[in-house]
């Protein structure tokens, strides 16, 4: 509209020296003369503009000046119930990331909340967003990359997948061994079957809780999968073969770093 009010009000201003002096004195509806009409249009815009400017002031400052209430409301809205959970970087480069009690996201009504888990990350890794249509679907709860060395994705599945008899307090034992997970689950890391792919696996133990481990190829991957809750957790680590190649070492450690806390 405003774009609309200055075209109609500009429409006298010619070029031409002729035309400016007949405006001037021509008289239009309302006993004002063509130049008077101007400068009330001019004036018009001018408020609606100073208006619409002072609205976004606002607006702005609510939401982007003060470190307060605004900013945190755009922060949620910009990052759709992603809660950064990133540690300083330690004296060798590497953050742990904990998953914030304040994230959102319960994978199904009725669900308990998610007990958070962490793990540790070179200090360029970074989250990114995690999209329903990637591999894995809605039990996808985060992704983790790094240009340079990889990706890593967190799937967080209900354990009534395997029985409705687990109860809820689920330990990764009681679902069955390494391979009965690894061929179960194994699929929607690697979006196939895991069969002939598995390079080796292994079982840790960290703070009383059980962890397999495995290594898939191909594509190169390593998985860590525990159970917590009612709730079966992977983790999975993987890049292409440069990648593999050249920061294998990190991509284990990440890999062995996974607990539910």
């Amino acid at each position: 509209m405003e774009t609309a009010l200055l075209r109609y009000c500009c429409v006298s201003f010619s070029s031409h020296p002729y035309h400016k002096k007949i405006s001037a004195h021509r008289r239009v509806d309302g006993g004002e003369t063509q130049s008077q009409r101007d400068e009330r249009c001019a004036t018009t815009a001018l408020s609606r503009r100073s208006l619409m400017a002072s609205g976004f002031s606002l607006a702005s400052s609510t939401a982007l000046a003060f470190p307060g209430e605004g900013l945190a409301v755009v922060k949620q809205g910009l990052l759709a119930g992603r809660v950064p959970g990133l540690s300083e970087p330690d004296d060798q480069g590497w953050r742990t990331y904990r998953r914030p009690d304040e994230k959102s996201g319960g994978h199904g009504v009725g669900w308990s909340p998610i007990i958070p888990y962490a793990f540790t990350v070179p200090q360029d890794w970074n989250e990114v967003p995690v999209s329903i249509a990637d591999l894995g679907g809605t039990e996808i709860d985060l992704r983790f990359a790094s240009p340079k060395e990889g990706r890593v994705s967190v799937i967080v599945a209900p354990v009534l997948r395997f029985a409705d008899n687990l109860g809820d307090d689920v330990k990764i034992e009681n679902i069955g061994p390494p391979a009965k997970v690894i061929n179960a689950f194994g699929p929607e890391v690697i979006g196939e079957n895991v069969e002939g792919k598995v390079l080796s696996s292994n079982v840790a133990e960290h703070q009383g809780r059980l962890y397999y481990q495995f290594e898939l190829e191909p594509p190169h991957v390593l998985i860590t999968a525990t159970a917590a809750g009612n709730r079966l957790y992977l983790f999975s680590v993987t890049g292409n073969g440069l990648q593999w190649k050249r920061y294998y070492k990190d991509l284990k450690r990440i890999a062995t770093s996974f607990r539910v806390v």
